[in-house]
């Protein structure tokens, strides 16, 4: 089985083996590779030069593609497999979601690695085109599938309610008519963390989201969510924490922002 999708990513090309721990079975194969041009070693060898036209150059794009370790019995297996994908389109998104968090823990690696922080994460709605199929060894290493379909692109996270308008508080934020509260910032990531499947990183984030809440939002109770966020950050010291009051937790911060996004 193999999902292929088309990011902007860091890490070098290659084939990479991953699992989730130190002698456990391989997760999937991580295939890396780096399209179009110009290459992104002739662009860090580039000299500055004059520039008259300021016409866009092409850029090269990052195919990530997650092969997934156990084969199938047969083709005919394979291809039932992905017909049932075709039609049930959440089963497929399921699939996708957790293809994205296997290249979200090669980001991760290559932030630590790298000691880069600017190696970001990615989402389903940043890639140019996913594809999810089946294939034989080399071929699929190459992007190629014996069959496959294009999964319909994600689109941008749709707030829950649109009254919110982002289009106008993004020009205002950028323009200084608003400022942006830190905790937003903080409830973001732990968001993130928490789709990347992190949940240790998402505690300790959702701590120290709740505390810039509490000092930016001071008439907000925020007293029900403390309890279950200084356990979980308590727990991720030394192991994965209780992943469902967490959530619970910073989905309740967000509700907050939301609230007072719209004035509430």
């Amino acid at each position: 089985m193999q999902l292929e999708f088309g990011f902007l990513l860091g890490p070098p090309d290659g084939r990479y083996l991953t699992r989730l721990h130190r002698g456990g079975p391989t997760e999937a194969v991580l295939v890396l590779a780096t399209l179009g041009s110009p290459e992104r070693h002739r662009l860090a060898r580039r000299r500055a030069r004059a520039v008259e036209d300021a016409d866009p150059e092409p850029v090269p794009i990052s195919r990530a593609t997650v092969v997934r370790p156990e084969p199938f019995p047969t083709r005919a297996d394979a291809s039932a497999w992905l017909e049932t994908l075709r039609r049930d389109e959440s089963a497929a998104v399921a699939q996708r979601d957790a293809a994205i968090r296997v290249i979200n823990r090669a980001l991760r690696a290559q932030r630590a690695a790298a000691a880069d922080p600017y190696a970001a994460d990615v989402s389903a709605e940043r890639s140019l085109v996913t594809r999810i199929g089946y294939g034989l060894g080399e071929a699929l290493a190459e992007g190629r599938f014996a069959e496959a379909f294009e999964l319909r692109p994600a689109g941008p996270r749709r707030l829950k309610r649109s009254m919110e308008a982002p289009e106008e508080r993004f020009a205002a934020l950028l323009g200084g008519r608003e400022r942006a509260l830190v905790a937003e910032e903080l409830i973001l990531r732990a968001r993130c963390d928490l789709d990347a499947d992190r949940p240790r990183e998402a505690a300790l984030q959702a701590r120290v989201a709740l505390e810039a809440l509490a000092a930016e939002l001071p008439g907000v109770d925020l007293d029900p969510w403390r309890g279950a966020i200084a356990d979980a950050a308590n727990e991720a010291l030394s192991d994965e924490p209780a992943r469902s009051a967490l959530e619970e937790a910073v989905a309740a911060m967000e509700g907050v922002l939301r609230r007072h996004r719209l004035g509430g």
